[in-house]
């Protein structure tokens, strides 16, 4: 008992000078998250509802019957929730063949399907209009459009999301012992039922987390939305844009802002817990040794058809986009973005290019820096609840209305010492919002299995926190860091919701140059659109064969 004690009090230093280091580290994201993400929102907002110096909390209700904006929350609630499951019936199968089957070519196609959740959603819109729009190949060959339909934004979301699924189910699938199943099925149960009663409830977690993804993705869909969905279909995040661009009615783009905030909040509360079950309850094993050749007919179809809902949901809508690109003679698409044309643009379009490299590169460096931090200061999974907390709040980015951080740059940091809205770093800050969660997600697994002992031994040997980690820990999850820094550079390059507003007219990003050609009439706008997006799919194509060159089994998710 008194050996106990002492070994106790021997380590209750140690404890809290891990606690006191923690706390350190995340001082750092908590200031960057304050400064460029709390307070702009938290400034518009009030902005909005702020009445001759007084809050008009009632103006809320007044917003909310307004028959206009319950048919915007109405649509955005249940097409997000159509698209959810849709995209849980399509993916699903998919998660199955890349966990238990092995054929030739599977890593190339695990690639392939991937492409789209790394696509800017402005390509995304871009891509499907080109395949099921006025004078796409839908209407060329039969006469049928759906860029006048809600089909045509479920599709796009199915498009997008669909790796979402297959990464996040498909990889715990891989690792789970299939032996438990054969267990049951040697006890008398049928396919079906073993897979009822021993898979599914393991999968449950995981298929729980995935949809919940997609939601939020879908929910708070925008680029998507904004291109297929015309004056007809109009989501939250439109409705805000809307709003706060073109009716500049600050007010009612203040109380969307809220309602979103909160159906995000929630989301993201029930994401979290479903996140925890997974970890806690679950015993993997190795997934390379769970994967075998089809066996049967039944999963040979299987295979055929995954094959072919990849071909004809995610291969030919980026065909029809590279397509269309080149439908002028000589490539004449691609070389008029080298004219200065004098109208929406104040430099040739094809300069946007250089500049969201530029912007990307910036970006990811931040989002590195920011989101390694509050990686290494979540890595104990005995935090307490407000560590807990911080790790929730790092992922609101991704919820909350980037046109309301956006705008709300503009109107925040306008003043000394945070006067930026001429500075061209405004656009990096925004897209470093969106990239830091990606950061964090996919360090954060590689952290936590990184023996604490490796930690505490080097610390006992008198080696300060830096040279800890420096030594100990970023040997093992430099993969992970390439891996991270490839997705913010990745979601950076297409950020479109805060830049569309912070973005300078001698400076546009490829998403928002994309977004106003679309806007203008004429063959030579559409087909330059089709053309700048085609180079930007090819950029985030190129940065995720990369990804998949360094990733590891324990490089997170996705």
């Amino acid at each position: 008992m008194d050996l106990a004690r002492t070994e106790v009090a021997e380590a209750a230093p140690g404890r809290r000078r891990g606690n006191a280091a923690r706390l350190g580290l995340m001082a750092v994201p908590v200031a960057f998250f304050a400064v460029f993400f709390a307070y702009p929102v938290a400034a518009i907002v009030a902005r909005g509802l702020e009445v001759d110096g007084a809050w008009r909390f009632g103006r809320i209700g007044d917003v909310l019957a307004q028959p206009d904006v319950r048919h915007v929350l109405w649509f955005t609630t249940w097409q997000a929730l159509a698209s959810t499951a849709l995209t849980l019936l399509i993916a699903l199968p998919a998660a199955y063949v890349f966990a238990r089957l092995d054929f030739p070519g599977k890593q190339f196609l695990r690639a392939v399907v991937t492409v789209p959740f790394v696509l800017p959603t402005v390509v995304v819109g871009t891509a499907f209009l080109a395949l099921v729009g006025r004078g796409g190949l839908l209407d060329e060959l039969w006469g049928v459009r759906l860029d006048t339909t809600v089909w045509a934004i479920l599709l796009a979301h199915v498009f997008f999301n669909y790796a979402v699924v297959v990464r996040t189910v498909g990889g715990l699938w891989s690792q789970l012992d299939p032996r438990q199943e054969e267990a049951a099925r040697m006890l008398g149960a049928s396919r079906l039922t073993a897979w009822r009663q021993v898979t599914l409830p393991a999968l449950a977690p995981a298929v729980a987390a995935a949809a919940l993804m997609v939601f939020l993705f879908t929910f708070t869909s925008f680029g998507v939305v904004q291109i297929l969905g015309g004056p007809t279909f109009s989501t939250l995040e439109v409705e805000i844009y809307r709003q706060t661009s073109q009716v500049f009615d600050l007010s009612t783009a203040a109380v969307l802002t809220l309602v979103q905030f909160a159906a995000v909040a929630a989301v993201l509360a029930v994401h979290a817990w479903t996140v925890r079950r997974r970890e806690a309850a679950l015993r993997l094993v190795d997934a390379s040794v769970t994967a075998r050749r089809p066996r049967g007919a039944g999963q040979w179809a299987l295979l055929g058809g995954v094959l072919v809902t990849v071909a004809g949901l995610v291969l030919l809508p980026l065909a029809v986009l590279v397509q269309r690109s080149l439908g002028a003679p000589g490539f004449g698409y691609y070389r008029a973005l080298t004219r200065e044309d004098g109208g929406a643009f104040l430099v040739p379009p094809v300069d946007a290019i250089g500049n969201s490299l530029q912007y990307a590169v910036a970006a990811t460096a931040i989002a590195v820096v920011i989101g390694g931090l509050a990686a290494t200061a979540l890595t104990r999974r005995d935090a307490g609840r407000f560590v807990r907390g911080f790790d929730a709040l790092l992922m609101l980015p991704l919820g909350v209305s980037a046109v309301t951080v956006g705008f709300g740059f503009l109107i925040a940091l306008d003043e000394p010492p945070l006067d930026l809205r001429s500075s061209w770093i405004l656009v990096p800050l925004a897209q470093a919002l969106v990239g830091v969660p990606f950061v964090v997600r996919t360090m954060l697994p590689v952290l936590r299995a990184v023996d604490v002992r490796l930690r505490e031994a080097a610390a006992v040997l008198g080696a300060s926190p830096w040279r800890v980690w420096r030594e100990v820990d970023l040997p093992m999850v430099r993969r992970a860091l390439l891996v991270a820094a490839g997705f913010a550079f990745a979601v950076s390059l297409g950020e479109f919701g805060a830049t569309v507003f912070i973005a300078r007219p001698d400076n546009p990003t490829l998403p928002v140059a994309v977004a106003r050609l679309l806007g203008r009439p004429g063959d030579m706008n559409y087909g330059q659109a089709m053309a700048l997006s085609t180079i930007l799919m090819v950029v985030c194509a190129v940065a995720l064969v990369v990804l998949e060159r360094l990733r590891t089994d324990r490089t997170g998710e996705f």
